[in-house]
């Protein structure tokens, strides 16, 4: 009977002490910050400070939110779906230091931002496609298909300078979310 109450009480302590721990940990890491649009939840780790700064400064700031680009738009389920997958490889990147100072997208990612290039340009893409012996080289399937949009327009809208080390304007832009 005595062994019954230790393991119960012990149950009960290693639940609020877990239940603490997340707590914490959720408040350490701004977690709930995460699932706003905000663009600063981007910034609550110092490695997204370059395109947080780069952005800023960009045509981009004033129409499209980090978000707008680099998440799903339209369906709920696939916006969350991403956000958890990012944050989870985020939040092991910078947990074990294994970033590059030249941080590289995933393929998914640039999959996302391309389709969200065209959904927002489709006017344009749609022109480019039609004008494409006048101005653009290549096929048809390149245009719709092997090519990404910012081989050509690389500097949209974060910059020429990417590193984490050498990005202009960064200083002081890590403004937490609180």
């Amino acid at each position: 009977m005595k062994e019954n109450k230790i393991v119960f009480y012990g149950s009960i302590l290693s639940f609020i002490i877990a239940s603490c721990l997340f707590v914490y940990t959720a408040y350490a890491s701004n977690m709930l910050s995460y699932l706003s649009s905000d663009p600063k939840a981007c910034i609550n780790c110092h490695t997204m400070d370059s395109a947080y700064a780069t952005w800023s400064r960009s045509s981009h700031k004033n129409v499209a939110k980090c978000i707008d680009c680099h998440l799903p738009v339209g369906d709920f389920i696939a916006k969350y779906k991403s956000k958890a997958v990012d944050g989870w490889n985020h939040s092991v990147a910078y947990t074990f230091n294994t970033y590059k100072n030249n941080i590289r997208i995933s393929e998914d990612g640039a999959n996302r931002v391309q389709a969200n290039c065209v959904r927002c340009h489709s006017k344009t893409s749609s022109q480019m496609l039609v004008n494409k012996n006048n101005y653009h080289a290549d096929s048809d399937e390149a245009l719709k298909n092997g090519r990404r949009c910012w081989e050509c327009h690389k500097y949209t809208p974060h910059g020429k300078v990417r590193s984490l080390t050498s990005t202009p304007y960064t200083l002081g832009v890590n403004v937490k979310m609180k």
